[in-house]
């Protein structure tokens, strides 16, 4: 990630890739284009010496300029006077990063300059600045900032559709196991997902209150297609949904399967005391150390009182089975 890039383009699809004059740094209108139909990008690392220095040069509302270095941000649009201020976010698709850890990028836009700052790489700004470096330039601010927030999408929907086969796995999983690692995956699945859908929803209303916003620079065409993000972005939220509502279908089924085995386990020992219970209470009565106790002087009198044991345990087995409590 470079600490400051500049794209000067002319509003009919090219662009020119440099440090830029003072003049096009500071985005007046003559520097970009031909009678004013080109802009600057300003993309600038805030964190960095470089990009701090522009910031300071630059011709900035001291509420943009704190907008563009906010330690945390959400996604928003903020409208001052002729100005946009959008704050986005994108998944992580950096070495070693969670994708939930989403990457935010601040934006300023107004007619004749796009100024954008981010503190990490982000996978669909890179995307857009090599489209930028093929000859596929934006025809203006509207567009550039449709452009990315496309880009952002489609970044993001290859992790969605991660997390949906993730849980159609453990759909076909759960009734055959509900083990640890069962659970454990499955709360990671709900975690992704609620952690991109609370700031998805933010997303598409900022995208959609800058469609509706009366700006000069924003054409027919660019609200077109800030409402086709804003429908993409809308429905990778609809779909973060469905995916917390299966995932919360599936924990169900797994408190339902542990529950059930529960049960049979609990039916079982008391069962097993059903049975002894009266086995105790007879070898208990012939026990005890008082006189009377029947069979004292018959030598067979233990062999017999095993045979009535096993007959008693026989006949509430067979008991259990006839009432379906065993077997």
């Amino acid at each position: 990630m470079d600490d400051l890039t500049i794209f000067t383009l002319d509003g009919q699809g090219h662009s020119a890739e440099g440090p830029g004059d003072g003049a096009a740094a500071a985005g007046e209108k003559g520097a970009a284009g031909a009678e004013g139909r080109g802009f600057v990008w300003v993309n600038l690392n805030f964190t960095s010496a470089a990009g701090l220095a522009w910031l300071d040069g630059a011709t900035l509302d001291p509420i943009a300029r704190e907008a563009l270095v906010a330690a945390e941000t959400r996604p928003r649009c903020t409208v001052l006077d002729e100005m946009a201020l959008i704050n986005l976010r994108g998944v992580n698709l950096n070495p070693g990063e969670e994708p939930e850890d989403m990457v935010s990028l601040r934006l300023c836009v107004s007619e004749g300059r796009v100024i954008s700052a981010q503190r990490r790489p982000l996978k669909a700004l890179d995307d857009v600045m090599a489209g930028l470096r093929a000859g596929h330039g934006p025809a203006g601010p509207g567009e550039l900032v449709a452009r990315l927030a496309l880009r952002l999408a489609d970044r993001a929907e290859p992790v969605v559709a991660t997390l949906n086969e993730r849980l159609d796995e453990m759909e076909d999983r759960v009734s055959d196991e509900a083990g640890a690692d069962l659970r454990r995956e499955l709360a990671d699945v709900r975690r992704v997902s609620s952690v991109l859908r609370r700031f998805m929803f933010p997303q598409r209303d900022a995208l959609s209150t800058l469609e509706i916003e009366d700006f000069a620079w924003l054409s027919q065409r660019d609200r077109s297609r800030l409402r086709e993000a804003t429908e993409r972005v809308t429905r990778l939220t609809e779909e973060l949904e469905a995916i917390r509502d299966r995932a919360q279908v599936v924990r169900d089924q797994i408190v339902d399967i542990r529950a059930e085995a529960m049960n049979r386990q609990m039916l079982v020992l008391s069962v097993v005391a059903a049975i002894f219970l009266p086995l105790g209470l007879v070898t208990g009565l012939l026990g005890i150390n008082v006189g009377g106790i029947p069979g004292q002087e018959v030598p067979w009198a233990f062999w017999a009182v095993c045979a009535l044991l096993l007959v008693i345990c026989a006949c509430l087995i067979w008991l259990f089975r006839r009432l379906k409590l065993l077997g």
